[in-house]
């Protein structure tokens, strides 16, 4: 039988929840490829948007996050990094909160979130070193977006 479709988030992301379940049942080199495959699953992110304004500092590997303000009041993230798994970790952060208003996203948990994949016993530190900055961008700039600045369209980050 074949096993159910995954819930997806907004614009075909996979739920935070069905993710932690495949990660769950996952291990090992499983986790790694799960991880690499959420990175795979990312919307493409055009090269031109890839810029010091859109990098986040103080990740081992490149890693570029850029909010779109949908005109609905959610914001869409497109991100990008030169590492597979970094990539993953990406997504697994991005999912979190993809396609949600900006309120919720600037008030949003992520870490708490992303406790029960338990990345720092799962990866080594140079790996998951730069998700509190990503985390941070993400939630600022949404704090930005849901104060009113940057609601034109697509706009720039930290």
């Amino acid at each position: 039988m074949p096993s159910p479709a995954p819930r997806l988030n907004g614009m075909g992301m996979r739920s935070l929840d069905d993710i932690r379940e495949e990660y769950e049942f996952s291990e090992g080199d499983e986790r790694y490829r799960l991880l690499i495959g959420l990175g795979a699953e990312l919307d493409p992110m055009p090269d031109a948007l890839k810029t010091d304004a859109t990098k986040v500092r103080g990740c081992s590997a490149s890693v570029w996050v850029y909010p779109m303000a949908q005109d609905d009041g959610t914001l869409h993230f497109l991100a990008d990094s030169n590492a597979a798994i970094t990539k993953g970790i990406v997504s697994l952060v991005i999912s979190a909160v993809q396609d949600r208003p900006a309120a919720e996203v600037a008030q949003t948990d992520i870490a708490a979130a992303l406790e029960p994949f338990d990345l720092k016993n799962q990866l080594s530190s140079n790996r998951t070193q730069g998700v509190p900055n990503m985390i941070a961008l993400i939630r600022e700039t949404a704090a930005r977006y849901a104060q009113g600045a940057g609601s034109n369209g697509a706009a720039g980050t930290a």
